[in-house]
Parts: C-alpha cells; sequence; structure tokens
C-alpha cells in the first residue's frame, strides 16, 4: 500500500548514486527522482519508473531498471535451467547451480542472475563468494537473492 511519494532533494540523489555504484549511471542529471514510500519497502522512481529498490537502507537496481537500460555493465552470474524454477521463487542461489560467473565478482557485489539458454534476467542478488568460487565450489550458498521476476518489486504498479 502506497504511503507517500515525494522528490527527492540533490544531495540525497548524489548519495544514492554513490551507493549504488556502478549502477548510480541508472540516474542522470535530467532524471525525474523520487521516493514511494510503501508498506514494504521504498523505492526510487527515475522518471516515474521504479529503478530503485532500498533494502535495509541500501539501494540496489531493480530488474525493470536492468532490462530498461540494457547498455548496462553489469556483474553477471548464469544459472543452468534445472535453477531457474527455484531462482524465480525467491530461493538463494546455490553453487551447484551455476555454470558461469564474472570473474571480478567479490562477496558483497549486487550481480544480476541469468538463465543459461536465453541470458534474461531473472534475480538481482548479492554476492556471497567470489565469481571463480561460485562455478568452482559444488555446494552452499554463493547469492542472497534480493529481488526475481515475479516478486512484489517486479509486480509494483504506480
Amino acid at each position: 500500500m502506497l504511503k507517500k511519494r515525494y522528490y527527492l532533494k540533490k544531495k540525497r540523489i548524489k548519495e544514492i548514486k554513490q551507493e549504488l555504484g556502478e549502477y548510480g549511471s541508472l540516474i542522470n542529471n535530467k532524471s525525474s527522482v523520487e521516493v514511494l514510500e510503501t508498506d514494504e519497502y521504498n523505492y526510487i522512481l527515475v522518471n516515474s519508473e521504479p529503478y530503485i529498490i532500498m533494502i535495509d537502507d541500501k539501494p540496489y537496481p531493480t530488474l525493470k531498471a536492468i532490462l530498461a537500460n540494457e547498455d548496462l555493465e553489469n556483474k553477471t552470474v548464469v544459472v543452468d535451467m534445472g535453477a531457474v524454477r527455484f531462482v524465480t521463487n525467491g530461493a538463494d542461489i546455490m553453487s551447484p547451480g551455476i555454470v558461469e560467473a564474472d570473474d571480478d565478482i567479490v562477496p558483497g557485489d549486487v550481480v544480476v542472475i541469468v538463465d543459461v539458454n536465453n541470458h534474461k534476467p531473472l534475480a538481482i542478488g548479492e554476492s556471497l563468494i567470489s565469481g571463480p568460487e561460485m562455478v568452482e565450489s559444488s555446494k552452499g550458498k554463493a547469492i542472497k537473492s534480493l529481488h526475481f521476476v515475479g516478486d512484489d518489486i517486479w509486480n509494483l504498479e504506480i
């Protein structure tokens, strides 16, 4: 349920851009940037699109932002087709399901999870281990799932 909607001050926009790191480019200087407060999450609307979600006061890009900005440089993790139904149900991503991961991924990075056949974004997560460890390891959690296709964030209607 919607609680409040208001424009962000320039100083706060700058802070959020810095916190987003490589995803800071989702907000450019001409963007209209608003906060949408709901019962569950706060969203950052960029030109009225829910491009950023605040989880535990930390900004993360949404899948809609990733899909709308294909030129964005993402840290990507590829899962086998057997993992897809778990990923799209919000499960954390386990190492055995990972077939490929960018070498420069380090713990704490925001990563985009895609499937091996279509390379379509399925989820956004936070890496728990490095990219090479994800591929080499045969057990354990590799990524904490934050947002996935079909969840409340994905289905948000403004």
